[in-house]
């Protein structure tokens, strides 16, 4: 009888064991916290600016920060077939880290105490300029040559609000549901031009559709740094993105998705940022 119960006790804890080995097994973290090994990665990017973050018709994604995430995605151990690609619009970047619904994020994620207090960052890996996207035969140099024309941002931005307030009071500004019509309205004169960071003008000049017709003025009217938004306290995770990006940076990795996604609208970029360093 006590052999029965010894026995009974034994099998009883080899399927505990049993089961607790399985579950540890197929644990696999879908936000990436931990290694491949067939798992998979939860990145967060923008869907719909092209030359940063867009979603192609056939399924797929490319930009510049799509590039970017795909390397560091890489130096923490995931192939490209390994990471889930999540749209994470500016309004619920860090609710989308909170929640852990993405390991990281590389969105034209500008880095700025206020969001600081929410999120941390790894980077800054580009350091972009609010600019001017005109049309390659126009005259408008400076920011005071906008006043008396007609000045494009998408609704909501202070970008234009910024260029009137500041250098160019009496520029009569247009404010459009997004950066697309912007672009539309500066291909059919009804606007003279469009302003945000240079990276996105950059990215929008360079569809195919639109290669060769604008040019970026070269304004550097404000510092952005953008950064890879991590869930607040995972600084294990701020630690190995940082070294990926400086790994990207050393091989020449970094310019070549540089020149790929921006090069057709003349953008000429700052230098790779130093990695921990905040340019104000």
């Amino acid at each position: 009888m006590k052999l029965r119960k010894v026995t009974a006790v034994a099998a009883t804890a080899l399927v505990l064991s049993l089961a607790a080995t399985a579950c540890g097994s197929s644990d696999k973290d879908d936000s990436g916290s931990g290694s491949s090994g067939g798992g998979k990665i939860k990145v967060g990017i923008k869907f719909d600016q092209p030359g940063i973050g867009l979603k192609q018709p056939d399924g797929s994604f490319a930009g510049f920060d799509v590039d970017v995430a795909t390397y560091v995605a890489g130096q923490l151990g995931y192939k490209p077939a390994q990471i889930e690609w999540v749209e994470t619009k500016s309004a619920d970047r860090e609710n989308a880290l909170a929640r852990g619904d993405v390991k990281f994020i590389a969105a034209s994620y500008s880095i700025n105490d206020e969001r600081k207090q929410k999120v941390d960052f790894a980077g800054p890996y580009l350091l972009a300029h609010q600019d001017l996207l005109v049309k390659k035969d126009s005259t408008i140099a400076k920011g005071t040559d906008l006043n008396g024309k007609k000045l494009c941002s998408v609704t909501g931005s202070t970008s234009a609000q910024n260029i009137h307030d500041t250098i160019a009071p009496k520029a009569n500004l247009r404010e459009y549901s997004g950066y697309s019509e912007c672009i539309a309205g500066l291909q059919s004169g009804a606007v003279d031009a469009v302003t945000t960071d240079d990276s996105i003008l950059a990215g929008f000049a360079s569809q195919d559709k639109y290669k060769g017709q604008f040019k970026l003025a070269g304004l550097k009217l404000s510092n952005e740094n953008y950064g890879i938004g991590v869930k607040k306290g995972d600084s294990a995770t701020v630690t190995k993105i940082n070294t990926a990006l400086e790994k990207m940076v050393s091989s020449g990795a970094w310019q070549t998705a540089v020149t790929k996604n921006f090069g057709p609208a003349g953008y000429k970029n700052e230098p790779a940022p130093k990695i921990g360093n905040i340019v104000k």
